[in-house]
């Protein structure tokens, strides 16, 4: 059972000069404090435009588990070949958890045509990478649901992200599932009069958990998206209450 951010933070209350560094480690220290990891730059990496040097820059910044943050081909990220070399690249440099977001598969619905260029893609992108890596798919900003399990898993994912609060019906991709896969469960608002209260955490891990047999090892709980718009304050609050989350089911 662990805890992590599905999306950026806001910037952190420091001098409008300080160093992009300074930036980092105060993100980092923020998720560290509340016991999240995977760890994240924040969205404040301190290398621009270049994944592997920005996840590189970060891990060694910490003794925690940083994953990589890569935009999918179906979501703009670039051509598939063009996102597999930078997920390869990141393999070679080390890192052993690589997040692949693809909002784009909200849009994807019931159309033969847009289900197999979904599954072309990710079939296409994660196809023989190693094992050492822990892939995950994440889907934010809406439902996803009626593209079915097929087609959002047939690439080698070992986890699917799911937003669940402006994606309910995401929660049919999560008890579809295969119970070998790991399901994050984003239940965690990522708005400011959302509910932050331990109920709803401890509910969505736990139905999470009983799917397929899945069992919390193999279960997350993450925010719904991105805490980027929030002022730093609310932000906080909202990872304090993530990592109380854990405690309280763990």
């Amino acid at each position: 059972m662990f805890a992590t951010l599905l999306g950026p933070l806001p910037r952190p209350p420091l001098p409008d000069d300080a160093r992009p560094d300074a930036v980092l480690d105060t993100c980092l220290a923020l998720q560290s404090e509340h016991g999240l990891e995977p760890l994240t730059d924040g969205g404040w990496p301190v290398v621009a435009d270049d994944p592997v040097a920005a996840w590189r820059a970060t891990a060694a910044r910490t003794g925690g588990l940083v994953k990589a943050v890569v935009v999918g081909p179906a979501s703009g990220g670039g051509p598939v070949a063009a996102v597999r070399a930078q997920l390869l690249a990141l393999v070679d440099a080390g890192c052993r958890w690589i997040e692949v977001h693809e909002p784009a598969a909200t849009a994807i619905g019931t159309d033969p045509d847009a289900r197999a260029r979904f599954a072309d893609a990710q079939l296409a992108l994660t196809a023989g990478l190693s094992d050492d890596v822990h892939l995950s798919l994440a889907i934010t900003g809406g439902n996803a649901d009626t593209a079915g399990i097929e087609t959002i898993l047939a690439g080698a994912y070992a986890s699917l992200a799911l937003d669940l609060i402006d994606g309910p019906d995401n929660w049919r991709l999560a008890v579809a599932t295969p119970g070998d896969r790991g399901v994050i469960a984003g239940a965690l608002s990522n708005r400011t009069d959302g509910d932050d209260g331990p109920e709803v955490l401890l509910w969505a891990a736990r139905y999470a958990a009983s799917t397929k047999g899945r069992g919390m090892a193999r279960v997350g709980l993450a925010t719904s998206g991105s805490l980027a718009d929030l002022p730093w304050d609310v932000a906080v609050a909202k990872v304090r209450r993530l990592g109380e989350g854990v405690a309280v089911v763990t």
